[in-house]
């Protein structure tokens, strides 16, 4: 599609429509990004238009959500809840090119933004190309992630997998635009499918809604904050409490999130006889989740599938050194030696090595990774995200 940019003199709001599988009150890393965006978007003058399923079949309907401070118009679709799933909900597959031709005969977006390809953003983005209304597109799905809530056997794993990201790929060549959070999800995307030019652009992060604590004290408490799902592997993390416990008897560990995955890892946590140091806090407000990061001594990710990682950087923003996997994303966030440590995916010694290594450093080198975190969230600040996302709405050039 040739574009031409639109005067900068111009620069009229725009009309945007957000294709978004899962949103508030979802509590996951794609849904906070399109609730960021569209907030931030909104509290620059664009009419922004979330489209995403409804809590409740019958509670579908287009209403006013505040949401990040901003009052925002999300069209809820009727929803159907996937019973594998605790949370996750969707739209009838085959009702989407319906809902995406009446929501965008209403609105008449200036673009689409397709935060998903599976469903909502796969049916807006056909009916946008239809129409000629540009469509930007962003990544942020691992499609092995779903593979545990598909209920397939393992044997045709290798046949959805080949089959999702074929229809990922027809999806995103529909689009102006292809979006990932970091360059190494970037290229892990061009190496999956045939597609090239995805632009990285980092899900972005308010630094100042988070107040690093520096205050001189025991280093004692690690903290994990996300989805109890299978591919976060916090079953290490609780490994590699229990085998510093007898060396460190004041350390705890909190888990603020829900998920399917809770009933097994309360079970990890009894064999490994931590119920005296581990505690799961659940879903919790805003509030609750910025002042568990305040506590925290050090932020522990064991994930092996993050495309960026909101919380990594909301630790980051929090002054708190990090210990996360050496895998996909994280290392884009985690320079190892300076902000925290990388350690071998799964391997319980080296996590717990590391973790050793955060917890009993001199109080002078755990203030210089403090710094270096504070010093590391900068690139990822929310008003570059929203800049550059204007400008790919826009049509206009992107500095290289």
């Amino acid at each position: 599609m040739t574009v031409t940019p639109e005067p900068a003199a111009s620069r009229r709001p725009l009309t945007i429509v957000m294709a978004a599988d899962t949103f508030a009150p979802d509590v996951n890393g794609g849904a906070r990004f399109t609730e960021r965006l569209s907030a931030g978007l909104a509290g620059r003058g664009h009419d922004v238009h979330v489209v995403t399923p409804s809590v409740g079949y019958r509670n579908h309907g287009v209403f006013t959500e505040h949401i990040e401070d901003q009052d925002l118009t999300v069209h809820r679709l009727p929803g159907v809840r996937w019973a594998p799933h605790d949370w996750l909900r969707f739209v009838w597959p085959w009702r989407a090119k319906h809902y995406a031709r009446r929501i965008l005969s209403e609105v008449k977006p200036d673009v689409v933004h397709s935060q998903s390809h599976i469903v909502i953003g796969r049916g807006l983005t056909r009916i946008a190309r239809e129409r000629g209304i540009p469509v930007v597109a962003t990544n942020h799905i691992m499609a092995d992630n779903i593979l545990d809530f598909t209920l397939l056997p393992k044997f045709l794993y290798d046949v959805f997998l080949k089959l999702a990201w074929a229809d990922a790929e027809r999806t995103f060549k529909m689009s102006r635009a292809v979006t990932t959070p970091t360059r190494k999800a970037a290229e892990f995307l061009e190496a999956t499918i045939d597609i090239s030019g995805v632009v990285p652009i980092s899900c972005g992060i308010d630094k100042r809604n988070y107040t690093p604590d520096r205050t001189p004290r025991k280093h004692s408490r690690v903290l994990f904050v996300g989805r109890l799902t299978t591919e976060k592997h916090i079953e290490v993390v609780l490994q590699a409490i229990a085998k510093l416990a007898p060396e460190l008897p004041d350390i705890t560990f909190d888990v603020v999130g829900g998920g399917d995955q809770r009933k097994n890892l309360d079970q990890w946590t009894e064999r490994l006889n931590l119920g005296d140091r581990v505690t799961f806090h659940g879903r919790v407000d805003e509030a609750t989740l910025r002042a568990s990061y305040g506590k925290a001594d050090v932020f522990a990710i064991a994930s092996v599938a993050e495309l960026q990682s909101i919380v990594t950087m909301e630790a980051m923003a929090s002054g708190l050194p990090v210990v996360g996997a050496n895998a996909v994303a994280l290392p884009h966030l985690i320079h190892d030696g300076e902000n925290g440590y990388l350690f071998e995916p799964g391997n319980v010694d080296d996590l717990a090595d590391k973790l050793r290594r955060v917890l009993t450093a001199p109080q002078e080198e755990y203030d210089r990774m403090q710094q270096a975190s504070l010093d590391g969230i900068e690139a990822h600040d929310i008003e570059r995200t929203l800049d550059t996302f204007e400008k790919l709405y826009r049509g206009e050039p992107l500095e290289s």
